[in-house]
């Protein structure tokens, strides 16, 4: 069986491509450079913990990144949306709807997360110049 971690920073970028984000977008969504995304994007292996923070940032699991095949997505797509006489069918085992929705509460909180420590960071600033 191959590995399905092939290249794990090809499909960091191209998860993230197909998620309409820039690398300097996913860069402050981590903390870090937008050279520093370049580098992991062109980077074999990744640390568990890099992975995990990138899989977040991501909206996506770390698991979900290293087994990524973007044969597989086109191929699905093109199974459901332009050839229904195919001879390879994907039935989707969950609802997509239900997928987005979650994607998007999980986003929510992550902002809802970050706006509180931003207003923490105000206080602090604000108690420190009194």
């Amino acid at each position: 069986m191959a590995d399905t971690t092939l290249h794990i920073g090809r499909k960091i970028s191209r998860i993230r491509e197909l998620r309409g984000m820039k690398q300097e977008a996913l860069a402050a969504e981590l903390g870090i450079s937008q050279q520093a995304v370049s580098k992991i994007e062109l980077s074999e292996k990744i640390e568990d913990e890099v992975l995990e923070k990138i899989a977040n940032a991501l909206g996506v699991t770390s698991e979900g990144i290293k087994k990524f095949n973007e044969e597989a997505v086109f191929n699905i797509i093109g199974n459901n949306y332009h050839d229904s006489s195919s001879s390879v069918q994907y039935q989707c085992t969950f609802n997509p709807i239900d997928k987005l929705i979650e994607v998007y509460e999980e986003n929510k909180k992550l902002y809802e997360q970050l706006l509180k420590s931003e207003r923490e960071k105000v206080e602090m600033l604000k108690s420190r110049d009194k």
